[in-house]
């Protein structure tokens, strides 16, 4: 829990959409409802330094000082965040999906992963990764299952990539 919810936004949303609105989509259901979306960037290091330089600096001060601790670690992770992807060179776009459970395994995800890496091809780029916490056991058997190699990561995290050049 969060002083302030929004956080998770400012961090992994928001930013994502102002600088790459073309590289946002939205999955719907039969009734026209929102139930799942993918954001990214083709180039996480210049991302990363757009987000260091002029996104978060104007952000920061409304959720630093807080006492919660899990507040805390994500202003950190977003104060540490700098251009030098360990994935760049090889895979330089990175993505955030977010699917509402009751629609997870009904190939929404898959939809979304291939629309953004369609987008992304077009441009050029040739390769995409994705990061998640090793105890999110559906995001560590999703990627492997659409074609991403697991890529070294940090303890606790799983990295993939997907090679876009074919």
């Amino acid at each position: 829990m969060l002083d302030d919810d929004l956080l998770w936004a400012e961090i992994y949303l928001l930013p994502y959409l102002d600088r790459h609105p073309d590289l946002a989509f939205v999955a719907e259901n039969d009734a026209g409802r929102a139930v799942g979306y993918i954001i990214g960037t083709d180039d996480t290091d210049a991302f990363d330094a757009w987000f260091a330089r002029t996104w978060w600096p104007s952000r920061r001060a409304t959720y630093s000082g807080s006492a919660n601790p899990r507040q805390r670690e994500l202003v950190a992770v977003a104060d540490a965040r700098r251009a030098g992807s360990a994935f760049a060179n090889v895979y330089p776009a990175h993505l955030h999906i977010d699917l509402l459970p009751e629609t997870q395994g009904k190939g929404m995800g898959r939809m979304l992963i291939a629309r953004l890496a369609d987008a992304l091809a077009a441009r050029g780029v040739r390769g995409l990764h994705a990061v998640a916490s090793s105890d999110n056991a559906g995001a560590v058997a999703f990627y492997p299952r659409l074609g991403f190699v697991e890529l070294d990561a940090d303890p606790g995290a799983r990295a993939f990539g997907l090679d876009l050049t074919h």
